[in-house]
């Protein structure tokens, strides 16, 4: 099997112009988006209160992952991330079904964004059709990938910034309503009304744990962005410590304010929880202000996505496992065939927002998850090949390593398969292993009888 230099050089020709600060805040902008802002309220609907303890599961699952991806990253930092990772220390087979079944499910994802888009904009414009804002959201943020990756990373930093600042707005004026001055039905006593604690169940509350699993999709993009980062090793180090930080406590404690404001059964029944939870505070303009704040959430996970299929789809090509022109980076580093490639899964958003509007959100998440949650699988598989294949390195081998392996690698390994299988038993997920699984018997079958030998990997020139 060749050296993983070998890899890293031929995904060569990407430009290295992302510093740290912006690596932290391109993981903020792609875990905070809609999983979040409208996501969540369908997790509440399931758990009830006890969507507390799906997200805590969710950032569990989440933080296993990223101490699997951080130690790997560290020592092989590259675009190809993941997906490399397991075609070298696992299989070139391997490599390949992870990459194809990741890169579907995140144009898939870019879908449920841009979905949340059109949601969002019909709280200022109900009679305007989704589908007309799908497309000129679009169209502006495919022209940001297009451009270079400094100005995706420019516009990243402002979305995420904007994010956090409300954020932390809504934690304050949240923490306000509850802890301040007495409002009749504002109180911790919403967390045992209407059903108690666990209104549901655990079974409510384990079907959270996927959705949380879901809003939590793209945290590993700064594994996927480390090879256009000016100093991969600090930043991925630094990001992080940081991002897993900030999502523990955006995630619970927005959430935990939100549920004491506004029974669950009324969060998030007409788009985003968070409007709702504005709406019931009283405060003039305040409703719309979040609303502007939830698309630029959603405008920026999406952004965020369209960059993370593109370089996804660019190691495939580089691999010799796509058609070569989509690993043709132009001369402004930008991956462009494999950019334009990704914009599927905005056109099936714009079909699916057509035909069925009131349904595409649901569809989109759930024929996505299968990629995503198979993927975080086969990372901490992929984690325990690494550390394997490393151990005569010794604990010095990375500045950066997995705590309390192997416990922890196969503690998350566990977790994933339980909530990969649990969505057969689930009305709205059943979708995510009926597609998902034939998805993968297609993409094993393709690989065996076209790509099984090696191929003849050529890098491609700048255009």
């Amino acid at each position: 099997m060749s050296a993983f230099d070998d890899i890293v050089r031929r995904e060569s020709g990407l430009k290295q112009q992302l510093s740290a600060g912006q690596m932290a805040m391109i993981a903020i902008g792609g875990a905070v988006g809609t999983g979040l802002f409208l996501g969540s309220g369908f997790a509440i609907g399931f758990a009830g209160p006890s969507v507390l303890l799906s997200y805590a599961i969710g950032a569990l699952i989440s933080l296993l992952l990223m101490g699997c991806l951080a130690e790997m990253t560290v020592a092989h930092p590259t675009s190809g991330s993941f997906g490399a990772y397991a075609e070298h220390y696992i299989a070139p087979w391997a490599g390949f079904l992870v990459r194809y079944a990741y890169w579907a499910a995140v144009v898939l994802a870019v879908g449920t964004e841009v979905t949340a888009v059109g949601l969002y904009m019909g709280y200022w414009y109900p009679d305007v059709p989704r589908w007309i804002w799908v497309a000129l959201f679009s169209a502006a943020l495919v022209a940001v990938n297009m451009m270079s990756v400094k100005a995706f990373g420019a516009v990243e930093y402002s979305f995420s910034l904007i994010k956090i600042i409300a954020i932390v707005a809504f934690i304050v004026i949240g923490a306000w309503v509850v802890f301040g001055a007495p409002t009749p039905g504002v109180g911790f006593a919403n967390y045992v009304n209407n059903g108690g604690f666990f209104p549901n169940g655990l079974w409510g509350t384990w079907v959270g744990v996927v959705i949380a699993i879901f809003s939590y999709l793209s945290i590993k993009m700064i594994a996927v962005a480390a090879g256009e980062a000016k100093d991969p090793q600090r930043a991925i180090t630094s990001a992080f410590r940081s991002t897993m930080v900030r999502l523990v406590v955006f995630y619970l404690a927005t959430i935990a304010l939100m549920l004491a404001i506004v029974p669950w059964a009324q969060a998030g029944k007409n788009g985003s929880p968070f409007v709702t939870v504005m709406q019931a505070t009283g405060i003039p303009g305040a409703a719309g202000i979040i609303n502007f704040v939830v698309l630029i959430a959603a405008l920026s996970a999406m952004n965020s996505q369209l960059y993370i299929t593109t370089r996804m789809m660019f190691s495939l090509a580089r691999a010799g496992h796509a058609p070569a022109v989509l690993g043709r980076v132009h001369a402004n580093g930008v991956p462009l065939p494999a950019l334009l490639l990704s914009c599927l899964g905005i056109a099936v958003a714009t079909i699916f927002n057509i035909v069925n509007p009131e349904q595409s959100f649901m569809l989109m998440m759930a024929v996505s998850m299968f990629g995503a949650m198979f993927t975080w699988f086969m990372i901490f598989v992929t984690h325990l090949f690494f550390r394997a294949r490393r151990k005569h390195l010794g604990p010095q081998a990375t500045s950066f390593r997995m705590w309390g392996f192997p416990a922890t690698t196969l503690l998350g390994a566990g977790l994933m398969l339980a909530a990969l299988v649990s969505t057969l038993f689930t009305d709205v997920f059943r979708l995510t292993l009926l597609t998902g699984i034939p998805f993968l018997l297609v993409l094993g079958a393709v690989y065996r009888l076209w790509y099984r030998k090696a191929p003849t990997v050529q890098l491609a020139p700048q255009a």
